[in-house]
């Protein structure tokens, strides 16, 4: 994982509610073990049609959403079931963050441990971000900060380790092969 410290970007908006893990990746693309490629299925039923050509209506078929690392949307977002393929499909999309009012608890989870940043903010600011896609947004993990195009400064929380392991780009894995001289110590002192 690349380290995340901040993100400046644009913003994506699905101000749908309820957005559920099977909408952001459809069960039938469950099959792969693997991350890359995952984001050609993102919202596969919403983007395309079904001999595959792109819905033009459908907001990340649309020019302005390129290269936009933000999503904002509606409240419960990745509602479901667990699925990790979710949150892989987004970051392998391109998005860094996804901001909303309300996050579900095993999407956020596997959100954090996959290099994408769920940032939960009140209604105030949700709705503000709802009605003006594509804002350029600053997200500043180490200061724990968004900040609005009008200079609006918003705090959110995240748990610290976490950030510690967003910030430095470890997954839990990378974390403890970090510590292994601390285990292997530990260990040799209990042999």
């Amino acid at each position: 994982m690349q380290p995340l410290k901040r993100i400046t970007s644009r913003t994506v908006v699905i101000a749908s509610t309820d957005i559920d893990t099977d909408q952001i990746i459809p069960a039938r693309f469950l099959t792969t073990t693997t991350k890359e490629g995952l984001g050609r299925q993102l919202f596969a039923d919403w983007r395309y049609q079904e001999d595959g050509a792109p819905k033009r209506e459908f907001v990340l078929n649309r020019p302005e959403a390129h290269g936009a690392q933000i999503l904002v949307a509606g409240r419960n977002f990745g509602c479901g079931s667990s699925r990790e393929h979710a949150a892989w499909a987004l970051h392998d999309y391109g998005f860094r963050a996804v901001i909303s009012t309300e996050i579900a608890d095993i999407f956020r989870g596997n959100a954090l441990k996959n290099g994408l940043l769920p940032v939960v903010v009140d209604e105030e600011p949700s709705q503000w971000l709802l009605h003006h896609p594509g804002a350029m947004l600053d997200i500043d993990l180490e200061a724990m900060r968004l900040t609005l195009p009008t200079g609006a400064s918003i705090s959110f929380a995240i748990e610290l380790f976490a950030r510690h392991c967003l910030l430095n780009g470890l997954d839990e894995f990378s974390y403890l092969r970090g510590k292994l001289d601390d285990i292997e110590r530990f260990e040799a002192a209990r042999g």
